[in-house]
């Protein structure tokens, strides 16, 4: 089956597994996945994620252990809402001076730039612009 967005495929898998209250999302992998799994976790999103060979040796599975807060009957996900913004029917760019805040800086933008994928702020830092992949909040 061929996905046209892989990117929004990634987001509303993780999406529905943390409505559902699932712990952990399998996914095919891909660079620019794990560049956004990286990002994640090093937010706080996600507790873990790993690369696993698939049944065929070119497919590789992305899996994601989403992170929960609170105990048994209280837990809550710690990502609360995803959002794709740029398609690939209709890429959004921003420079340097327009990076967007989440939610006033509580939650992050993902950013695809000339230096690589990073967060809005890392983005702001480095002084550079890029497309806006999505947000996470």
């Amino acid at each position: 089956m061929s996905i046209n967005d892989p990117i929004a495929d990634m987001l509303t898998r993780v999406r529905n597994a943390v409505l559902a209250g699932h712990a952990l999302v399998a996914m095919p992998s891909s660079k620019l996945k794990l560049e956004i799994a990286k990002i994640l976790k090093d937010e706080g999103y996600l507790e873990t994620f790993e690369v696993v060979d698939g049944e065929p040796a070119a497919h590789k599975t992305l899996r994601i252990k989403i992170k929960y807060v609170g105990e048994r009957r209280e837990k809550r996900p710690v990502i609360s809402g995803l959002e794709r913004v740029s398609t690939p029917g209709r890429r959004i760019y921003t420079k340097k001076q327009d990076i967007p805040w989440v939610l006033s800086g509580i939650g992050v933008a993902i950013l695809s730039t000339p230096k690589g994928v990073m967060t809005g702020a890392r983005a702001r830092q480095l002084g550079v612009g890029g497309e806006i992949l999505c947000k996470v909040w």
